[in-house]
């Protein structure tokens, strides 16, 4: 089955007609991740954060320590080279770094990300603390003339202060609570002063720090370290995207409707084939036009690849989904990706069942396509009414290739309650036995994952993505 079938008028070259084989070579299959590199990369974590706490420590002596404000100080040293670190762990599991992007998949990263933010935040506001009050001590001051004594005195204490005010402000726009009350385009602009916050905080580390100052090898591996970390983020959060936007030039040749606020976008590029990329993975796109060129959203591909062509479908949820509802041909894609590890790599077992409500299915229906022809499929559709079962009849088409079993289930969530592992049971009898891949709403998602572990389903064999409703 072809990707899509255009009018002659969408483009300037007519795409195949449905049913037709694909217009060029098939795109190169993604490598099986490393799963490995998961693991080294946590090793080599933690052999870092112990590097880091154990350095200051290990330049203190112990009369040093006996002296008035020694402990208060070495500890203020430790919980800053400590939180910096983290805070640049953070950094990185943001970057996009394709090997652990790959074995692990965004969304699981950006949950690392966003679980070990507020670590960073203490050991910093206890950095500061401590060493004023240490110096405090020393010089038998109080504490806040020490304060403004060291803001005043000491050149880059101040551009310090201030990135941490940005970096806890950041923070708590984040909170899920403050999160829900902000649009994404704000909060994804306010996100990224995280790094003017990471430029102001370098000069003290390595010009006022008592820890590195000295000490020319530690401040050296310090100051790689830092290059190291933007040189990732400009690789592959600037670099390669751009690359890849060059290499394929993308723009838009057709935009149809397939169900209520529900898109599909049609789009053309040069050499699709060398793109390596398996179906349930998203790109970041970012449409080159006035109010959209300046943010990527994430959409999965709807279809794999059939060289020129790829294809996303999308739900109109807010003012940005509406406009590239109505983008008109010709305009031109800028990319990131492939991203995700909601993919066949992912599956343990010969026997799968994909579950999907809503616009959720879209990615199943790329996964469907990739997935080997010996897989024994069992497809889920779940859709408010019939209008909503979005690329159900090329769906059923593939299932059908593949002597699979395709359940539908247009109604109420109330008729229809996959949450319930009795309802789930019935739509998939034998789900103990298969891999799970279900996509949805978060809310249907999560409930479709406990239905599979009541029944059995081991947490190895369930993949999730989840779809903002």
């Amino acid at each position: 089955m072809s990707l899509h079938t255009l009018d002659a008028a969408a483009g300037d070259v007519a795409a195949p007609a449905a049913g037709a084989p694909a217009s060029g070579a098939p795109t190169r299959r993604r490598h099986r991740p490393r799963r490995w590199v998961p693991d080294v990369a946590a090793v080599a974590t933690g052999l870092g954060l112990g590097a880091s706490v154990a350095w200051p420590i290990s330049q203190t002596t112990g009369a040093a320590l006996r002296s008035p404000g020694g402990v208060a100080t070495v500890l203020g040293d430790a919980t800053a080279m400590a939180g910096t670190y983290l805070l640049l762990i953070m950094v990185l599991l943001a970057a996009r770094l394709p090997a652990l992007e790959a074995a692990l998949g965004q969304d699981r990263l950006i949950r690392w990300h966003r679980r070990t933010s507020s670590a960073p935040l203490l050991l910093l506001g206890a950095h500061g603390v401590l060493t004023t009050l240490g110096y405090a001590q020393a010089g038998r001051l109080g504490f806040w003339n020490e304060a403004g004594s060291l803001i005043t005195t000491m050149g880059w204490i101040f551009a310090s202060v201030v990135a941490y005010a940005m970096i806890v402000g950041i923070a708590g726009i984040s909170i899920r609570a403050v999160r829900r009350r902000v649009d994404y385009d704000t909060w994804w602009v306010i996100h990224l002063y995280t790094y003017l916050a990471l430029a102001f905080s370098v000069p003290h580390q390595i010009f006022d720090g008592t820890t590195l100052v000295g000490h020319p090898l530690a401040k050296g591996a310090w100051i790689v370290l830092w290059l190291s970390t933007a040189g990732v983020v400009v690789a592959f959060r600037i670099g390669m995207p751009v690359v890849r936007t060059l290499r394929h030039q993308l723009h838009v040749v057709d935009i149809r409707p397939e169900g209520a606020d529900v898109w599909s976008l049609v789009v053309r590029g040069r050499h699709l084939e060398r793109l390596a990329v398996a179906g349930g993975q998203y790109f970041a796109w970012r449409f080159l036009t006035t109010g959209l060129w300046w943010h990527a959203h994430p959409f999965s591909l709807s279809a794999m690849p059939s060289p020129p062509y790829l294809r996303v479908t999308i739900k109109v949820t807010g003012d940005a989904t509406a406009q590239i509802s109505r983008l008109r041909p010709g305009t031109r894609i800028a990319i990131e990706g492939p991203y995700g590890a909601f993919t066949d790599h992912a599956r343990t077992r010969a026997k799968v069942a994909l579950v999907g409500a809503g616009v959720g299915i879209t990615p199943l229906r790329a996964l469907l396509e990739d997935l080997p022809p010996d897989v024994d499929v069992v497809v889920v559709q779940r859709a408010s009414d019939e209008r909503e079962l979005i690329h159900h009849s090329e769906i059923e088409a593939m299932v059908a290739a593949r002597r699979g079993r395709m359940v539908t289930l247009a109604g109420s969530r109330r008729r229809h309650r996959l949450d319930d592992p009795a309802h789930l049971r019935r739509a998939v009898p034998d789900l103990s036995g298969r891999d799970l891949f279900v996509c949805g709403p978060d809310d249907f998602s999560a409930g479709v994952v406990a239905a599979a572990t009541a029944l059995g389903v081991p947490r190895r064999a369930i993949h999730c993505e989840s779809f903002a409703s």
